[in-house]
């Protein structure tokens, strides 16, 4: 997810149970790899996991270049996105718009797959719009010239991220081929999580919104699915920690100036988590949570956030909020 997935958030989510997180979307053009955004998203950490690096592009052979360069540069795995359904990645024919091209699927396949000696996965939806849902068509082209996982979102790229995500195509996807099939779309809870594994017989599942502000669902998954219960929900003293160290990671990472800017749309993210955990704790702690975060009182504390524009500041500030939720 570009401007989410960069390599602080990969990292507390593998520390927090992600078997694997895949890099911010990087462009296949060389011309843009100079800015700093590019240069930034091309740092690949071992820390972050499995080092999954997502490109993006129309061209065949600028995208096989572009996984050179990555697996020069410490990439383990390439993952094609041909799933985004940003007008501004459409309009270059790029991203979801590719699921209107087969034949320019294939090519680009072929060309990646043999341009590197790791593995390429793919990221698709389930197509266009729902008369054109060509998932199938698309995974078996995958197959077919060597891709070794597939991602596919429960959604065609019109939908974007309205209504809800359905899993019949992507059923309908891993019954068609014998590559491992990844579920997305709308995991937002273990119950959920559970759902679409059985129902859709997916190999794994992908979580993206979901972990925004609630990084620990990671590992909430993991027990449930191998347990059937729930873990209890993180303490006050550990969202603490989780919430001040990605801050702090953040500005470090970015920089001070970018660093407090990006940090603004995580931390807003949290507090929408917390008022939502206030209901999975217990009922001390839960009433703390919903009086601090939800409704009013949540857009209050954003509002304040995101009109401080100091590193200084913004740590000050979550260290106070939390001193207070304790006293």
């Amino acid at each position: 997810m570009a401007g989410i997935t960069d390599q602080p958030f990969r990292e507390l989510c593998c520390r927090l149970g992600a078997g694997l997180a895949v890099s911010e979307m990087v462009s296949s053009n060389p011309k843009v790899w100079n800015t700093e955004k590019s240069k930034l998203r091309m740092i690949h950490s071992e820390e972050a996991g499995i080092r999954s690096v997502q490109i993006a592009g129309s061209c065949a052979d600028e995208l096989a270049f572009a996984a050179q360069v990555n697996a020069d540069n410490g990439a383990q795995i390439i993952d094609i996105n041909m799933g985004c359904p940003a007008k501004k990645v459409n309009k270059k024919l790029a991203g979801s718009a590719l699921l209107r091209e087969p034949a320019q699927v294939e090519q680009i396949v072929k060309s990646v797959v043999n341009s590197v000696n790791i593995p390429v996965t793919l990221k698709i939806r389930t197509g266009w719009c729902e008369n054109s849902r060509n998932g199938i068509e698309i995974a078996k082209i995958a197959q077919d010239n060597g891709i070794a996982s597939l991602a596919v979102h429960g959604r065609t790229r019109n939908d974007f991220y309205k209504g809800n995500a359905e899993y019949e195509t992507i059923r309908a996807i891993k019954q068609a081929v014998s590559i491992p099939v990844v579920a997305n779309g709308d995991i937002t809870s273990v119950e959920k999580a559970e759902y679409v594994l059985n129902y859709t017989g997916a190999d794994a599942i992908m979580v993206g919104r979901g972990a925004q502000g609630r990084p620990w669902i990671f590992r909430e998954i993991n027990h449930f699915l191998k347990t059937g219960t729930k873990l209890p929900a993180p303490s006050l003293n550990e969202v603490r920690s989780i919430l001040l160290g990605h801050v702090t990671d953040l500005h470090q990472f970015y920089g001070d100036y970018l660093g407090v800017r990006i940090a603004r749309k995580h931390v807003s993210w949290y507090i929408h988590s917390f008022a939502l955990l206030g209901n999975e704790l217990g009922k001390e702690q839960g009433e703390i949570f919903t009086q601090h975060f939800a409704g009013d009182q949540g857009k209050a504390f954003r509002a304040t956030f995101n009109g401080l524009s100091s590193t200084s500041d913004q740590l000050e500030t979550l260290e106070l909020c939390f001193d207070q939720l304790v006293h």
